[in-house]
């Protein structure tokens, strides 16, 4: 961060642990307005993202919690309003414009699918409604949207394909059949992976697009070439288990070496019947979902609030697996709005060119309560931050990391520098 926004940080952190100590009805008396700071959250209760949706749904709902315990921000409460867009662009611009024009939302928030990010970020723009979303799309740090959108709490696909491909290469072999959606999110992976392994010396052999909206996969896996070295898969969506089972029953014993994104087992326990063949294979993790040996404080705080237990399961319920991998997100974007409310002393809407400022002016952001996942650098021209990423390998039934990235290793060129579109 800059000097100045580090010594606001610091002040609010003394703030913060000063209101701890204060009654809930004292906690807020100091405020310009006693109004709630109202954080519009895009939410994917129904359709393929829902179960991102639900645990997106809970870390935001525990995030919004411990800051208020803290006195809010700029001493008023959050308010998080929730609307379901369906995982679907055309609901996702109507809920963005209820934000701004029914709820009277200081900002918009949350969203994860990235054709429903590329559908709402337009009109976001035209309402000027700083637009914070939790994606991993490259759609935000490759220009394509606008200054009102950023992606300031979870890294994007380009980086993270950039910093796996080393790994994927000397580790497990260099001819590489890759499966996934068709749709954005899957053309970032079949685009950034493909030039990634290419640049290490590799061969993409095949590249298969699946509907994401398929509910059975069998018919896709006899185009996978028989000299493919490794299986790079990575699915959304309510039939994920499905995907992993049929792929297991066709391959077999004679797999070859298995490389895949979470995404293909987020919210799905991995012990579950027919999982077997995955023993030994490998998962890029945005966020560990087990804790591991060296667990940071950081991690183990952050669990206790959403309610997750050691193996990546709610607490009050072990069959229901989170999205851990991609639910910090959430978390972190919401302390960077605080952060960045408190920079610019944000108090309503005439603010918020004043709140984007702030946030492009952010730089480090170092491991913490705030950003359990790791430390991170927010790119103020990109709006995009980048963070480690860990590569994990299935043993005995868990996941257990093996490689864990540089923040160098996921930087890339800037594509767009938004600071110099207007506000």
């Amino acid at each position: 961060m800059t000097n100045q926004t580090r010594r606001t940080a610091l002040k609010t952190l003394a703030a913060g642990t000063a209101a701890a100590t204060l009654p809930l009805w004292a906690r807020y008396t100091h405020a310009q307005s006693a109004a709630p700071i109202k954080i519009g959250f895009q939410q994917h209760v129904t359709g393929i993202g829902a179960a991102y949706g639900r645990w997106y749904g809970r870390t935001t709902q525990a995030a919004a919690t411990l800051i208020n315990e803290t006195g809010g921000i700029n001493g008023r409460p959050v308010e998080i309003v929730a609307e379901d867009d369906g995982t679907d662009p055309k609901r996702g611009a109507e809920v963005v414009e209820k934000f701004a024009t029914q709820h009277n939302c200081d900002v918009g928030f949350g969203t994860l699918f990235s054709h429903v990010v590329i559908g709402s970020a337009p009109r976001a723009g035209e309402l000027k409604l700083p637009y914070f979303v939790v994606s991993e799309g490259h759609h935000v740090a490759s220009g394509m949207l606008n200054r009102y959108t950023l992606q300031p709490g979870i890294t994007d696909v380009k980086s993270q394909v950039q910093a796996m491909a080393p790994y994927v290469h000397a580790s497990l072999g260099k001819k590489v059949t890759m499966i996934f959606p068709d749709f954005a999110f899957g053309h970032d992976h079949r685009d950034y992976f493909s030039a990634a392994m290419e640049a290490q010396g590799g061969e993409i052999l095949a590249k298969i697009a699946i509907p994401p909206t398929e509910t059975s996969f069998t018919k896709y896996f006899p185009k996978i070439p028989r000299d493919t070295e490794v299986l790079y898969h990575v699915m959304v969506g309510p039939a994920v288990l499905t995907f992993v089972k049929e792929l297991g029953e066709f391959f077999g014993p004679s797999a070859p070496a298995i490389f895949g994104f979470i995404d293909s087992l987020e919210a799905v326990d991995i012990t579950s019947p027919g999982l077997e063949f995955l023993e030994g294979s490998y998962f890029w993790e945005g966020n560990p979902r087990y804790a591991q040996a060296d667990q940071s404080e950081h991690d183990a705080f952050y669990r206790s609030r959403v309610g997750v237990d050691a193996n990546g399961a709610s607490v009050t319920d072990p069959t229901d697996v989170s999205t851990y991998a991609h639910m910090f997100g959430c978390w972190e974007t919401l302390h960077v709005i605080k952060a960045g409310m408190e920079a610019a002393n944000y108090q309503g809407p005439d603010d918020r060119g004043a709140l984007i400022e702030a946030v492009e002016a952010m730089t480090d952001m170092p491991e913490s309560r705030e950003h359990p996942q790791g430390a991170k650098v927010f790119n103020g021209k990109t709006h995009q931050v980048f963070g480690h990423q860990y590569i994990s390998r299935v043993e005995g039934g868990r996941l257990n990391v093996v490689h864990t990235t540089s923040i160098e290793d996921t930087l890339y060129p800037d594509e767009v520098d938004y600071t110099t579109q207007p506000l």
